[in-house]
């Protein structure tokens, strides 16, 4: 005898089951890769296709799977339910009919963030032996804040913050810690380094001072905790972006301060001079942070883990 649940579904007891596996499948590939266009490319159709099999499903199950966002989607909680019954199934099923996609093709794109100038310089060498395993990776630069927001939407899966973000809505590890250091070609330092351990920080007044903005964010924070005073000089040059604000201060543009990370080659080398080293140098704590729970991407977990495994030696 058929008659409705709690729920109002009509049934047997539970609700309908989804009759077509081609759509569990296409919701499966959504899930994973993050967009329509990316799984639509996994699996060989159109994304036309994908969207409409997606809607169809979501007019099965009287739920709506994935929030819609101008870059990829989101999945919604039911999602996340749905693709964790039944990623398993779907996964031993396709092994055992011969029909498992290669690893290359399985696996979705693991989308990454962070500063530009960390990622070019340490995170990037330190994946590059994951590619040969089939990991592929897509990179993006940006500043903490939009990209944790963009992270909550579901446009990331990891992103390196300069910052631990407030809440238990992403989960977060220390990374590494970066040493600031005030450095200057030798032309200036020449000049200012003397003076500058007699008369304190009034001695780069005369000097150009190069950043990467305009508010001058690690500059002051250095001035604030070395010297115990306010910056008040303004930026000659801004770049946005550190491994130019490097090229600038080791022309002769000026001073800076600079992750010591960034700069070691060239105080290495005496391209650049430190201007002074106190014994208890600004410190800053990078952060590896992901949406909680497991991710359905398993190379997610592989770049996580290598990528804390290689900060130990940064």
């Amino acid at each position: 005898m058929r008659h409705k649940d709690s729920d109002g579904v009509e049934g047997g007891g539970a609700a309908q089951p989804v009759a077509d596996l081609n759509l569990l499948r296409t919701f499966l590939a959504v899930h994973r890769s993050g967009s329509f266009t990316a799984a639509a490319g996994l699996l060989g159709l159109s994304q036309p296709t994908v969207t409409t099999q997606i809607r169809a499903l979501e007019r099965q199950t009287g739920r709506e799977l994935f929030q819609r966002l101008p870059r990829g989607v989101a999945p919604t909680p039911v999602a996340h339910d749905l693709a964790a019954r039944v990623a398993g199934p779907l996964d031993a099923l396709a092994a055992a009919t011969g029909h498992e996609a290669a690893p290359h093709e399985r696996a979705a794109p693991v989308h990454l963030a962070g500063p530009a100038e960390l990622l070019c310089t340490r995170v990037l060498p330190a994946l590059a032996p994951l590619t040969a395993g089939g990991v592929r990776l897509r990179v993006g630069p940006g500043l903490t804040e939009p990209l944790l927001d963009e992270l909550r939407a579901g446009r990331h899966d990891l992103v390196i913050a300069t910052f631990r973000p407030r809440g238990r809505a992403l989960a977060s590890v220390p990374l590494s810690d970066e040493e600031f250091v005030l450095v200057a070609a030798p032309v200036w330092a020449d000049r200012v380094k003397e003076r500058l351990a007699l008369e304190g920080p009034a001695a780069l007044h005369p000097v150009p001072l190069v950043t990467y903005a305009e508010d001058l964010p690690i500059a002051r924070r250095y001035w604030r905790h070395v010297f115990g005073a306010r910056l008040s000089c303004p930026a000659a040059v801004t770049v946005p972006d550190l491994r130019g604000v490097l090229a600038a201060v080791v022309a002769g543009a000026g001073f800076s301060v600079l992750p010591r990370y960034l700069c070691q080659a060239e105080l290495a080398s005496g391209a650049l001079v430190p201007l002074h080293e106190p014994e208890d140098p600004p410190i800053n704590t990078a952060y590896l942070v992901q949406r909680p729970g497991r991710p359905d991407n398993p190379d997610v977990t592989r770049v996580r883990d290598l990528l804390i495994e290689a900060a130990r030696a940064w």
